[in-house]
């Protein structure tokens, strides 16, 4: 994912607790994504329960290793079940892992700690193990998810 750089006056104030997501800049919104990669695995949904499962199978634009899309501006062409996060789906962010900076801030929290926003890189967060590098495998046709379930990326 390409992002513009923050400045460091917005950091200062620390817009994510001064504003809802509605009255963040663009600039602020993309800058909350923590460019972890869990929101571009593969998720099945049990048929019985609705329950989601999230996959160790990452979108074929995901550069596995920076965690960032490699066709970040033609995502929604390139891959159309891609799902932008945004206001309008914000009642379904549940999708979302529970580190994510747009599920945290909606449901009160703050950034965890080891968020780029907080510690200036992303360093931080794949030392962690909080990102998908070296985690995943990238989809193919004939994948069979239910082979992939994986626990990790939920957390």
């Amino acid at each position: 994912m390409t992002k513009k750089k923050i400045n460091i006056k917005q950091l200062e104030t620390k817009f994510w607790q001064e504003k809802t997501l509605a009255k963040m800049t663009p600039q602020e919104w993309e800058s909350l994504c923590d460019g972890c990669g869990k929101c571009c695995l593969s998720k099945l949904i049990d048929d019985e329960t609705d329950e989601l499962h999230y996959t160790n199978v990452a979108c074929k634009l995901l550069n596995t290793k920076s965690c960032q899309c490699k066709k970040y501006d033609k995502r929604f062409k390139l891959v159309p079940d891609c799902v932008k996060v945004s206001l309008v789906n914000i009642d379904q962010f549940q999708w979302l892992p529970l580190s994510c900076a747009y599920r945290r801030i909606v449901e009160g929290q703050d950034l965890p700690e080891w968020h780029p926003l907080l510690t200036g890189s992303s360093s931080a967060m794949h030392a962690g193990g909080h990102s998908v590098r070296g985690k995943v495998i990238t989809e193919y046709d004939d994948i069979d998810l239910e082979d992939h379930v994986a626990t990790w990326p939920a957390e």
